[in-house]
């Protein structure tokens, strides 16, 4: 199974990295590593890649049922059918994940390794805060805290209207800086807007680079193929490692 691991400078005990849409057993729009269960896809061949994923992990993700909203869980009080936007957990072995098909996803961890964190953020998840939100929950200085962005969307790709711009904008000034013209309408850098708000937050980030709507034979899009499947980001602590 292909894995794109973060080049950032975290202990070893940290385990991170994204899936790519390849390996899997899923067919036409979702071809073929398809974790999303609310895709359209067969159920049956999410519940295979997602046994397969898990064969590979140390216990199965705590999968969200994800709102574009603001509310992170801790792992252990995670359930079937939860709604978040964000996982942390500060224990050994269990694993955050976000499923994502544009939108960002974002892996987080101190510098000791102590505490790792995933959320998934859209537009109205970062103009609702939800990566402070995420910040705010961690229970270590956000200045020993590293963000790594994964494939999401990129600024060339990503069309949106004013609407956007201005829920971006609304007592966030500085986010114009996200947003370049674009006939009557913009091309939003969600990455930049989510960097800036980490930045604020004394959080260091590092972006993996990697557009999903520019690489149709590595990721999924819905800005780009509308009916698609999902990919996973996701992280842990090893077990026994800790300290």
């Amino acid at each position: 199974m292909e894995w794109l691991r973060p080049d950032w400078p975290v202990v070893d005990h940290v385990v991170a990295g994204a899936t790519t849409r390849r390996d899997g057993f899923s067919a036409g729009a979702w071809t073929s590593l398809n974790l999303g269960f609310n895709s359209g896809d067969d159920p049956a061949c999410v519940e295979r890649n997602r046994s397969l994923l898990q064969s590979r992990l140390p216990a199965a993700p705590a999968w969200l049922r994800q709102v574009h909203g603001t509310d992170v869980v801790h792992v252990g009080d995670w359930h079937e059918g939860i709604e978040a936007d964000g996982a942390w957990t500060d224990r050994p072995g269990e694993v955050a994940a976000v499923l994502t098909a544009d939108c960002l996803p974002v892996l987080m961890a101190d510098r000791g390794g102590s505490v790792v964190a995933a959320v998934h953020a859209g537009w109205r998840g970062l103009a609702a805060g939800v990566l402070e939100r995420a910040v705010s929950m961690l229970p270590v200085p956000s200045d020993t805290l590293y963000a790594w962005i994964g494939p999401a969307i990129c600024a060339d790709c990503y069309q949106v209207g004013e609407e956007v711009r201005a829920a971006m904008l609304a007592g966030d000034p500085a986010a114009a800086a996200g947003f370049r013209g674009d006939g009557d309408r913009w091309r939003a850098d969600l990455k930049a807007l989510a960097a800036l708000r980490l930045g604020r937050q004394s959080v260091q980030v590092h972006d993996c680079g990697r557009c999903t709507h520019c690489e149709p034979e590595t990721f999924y899009s819905f800005r780009r193929d509308g009916v698609t499947g999902r990919i996973a980001s996701l992280i842990w602590l090893e077990q026994g490692r800790i300290g």
